[in-house]
């Protein structure tokens, strides 16, 4: 199961050659979405030019693919890893590290093209399709 971040859903609206080509490349593996990256992408359309045929992309997106809420558990994974990282030094954003909690709670693999900062996440597993 793959949840994709916020940025490889853009690249896929843009129609990014290699991001369209992994997902047709993975057309048969469950895919999911985090209502953090959904948010995101709400805030992104609101701030565009075109903000009716954006908002309907991303509607489209969450009839697709399963939008996958904040958990009690997710954010005591939050709580948890974040003062790890904070006791070492490591910091990640907020919205990230929420989103590898949601993956890692599930088991799922996120897909982005933001590796470097979720690789600080310990036991993530990743995948950029770009």
């Amino acid at each position: 199961m793959y949840l994709l971040d916020t940025d490889t859903l853009i690249y896929f609206l843009k129609g990014h050659e290699t991001v369209v080509q992994s997902f047709r490349t993975h057309a048969n593996k469950s895919k999911a979405i985090s209502v953090v990256t959904y948010g995101e992408l709400v805030y992104g359309a609101r701030k565009s030019e075109r903000v009716p045929e954006n908002m309907a992309k991303i509607h489209r997106l969450a009839e697709l693919y399963p939008v996958i809420d904040i958990t009690r558990s997710v954010m005591d994974s939050f709580g948890e890893i974040k003062a790890l990282l904070s006791s070492s030094g490591t910091t990640v954003d907020d919205f990230d590290l929420q989103i590898g909690c949601t993956a890692l709670m599930l088991n799922y693999t996120v897909v982005t093209n933001n590796i470097k900062h979720f690789k600080k996440i310990p036991g993530l597993k990743l995948a950029n399709w770009a």
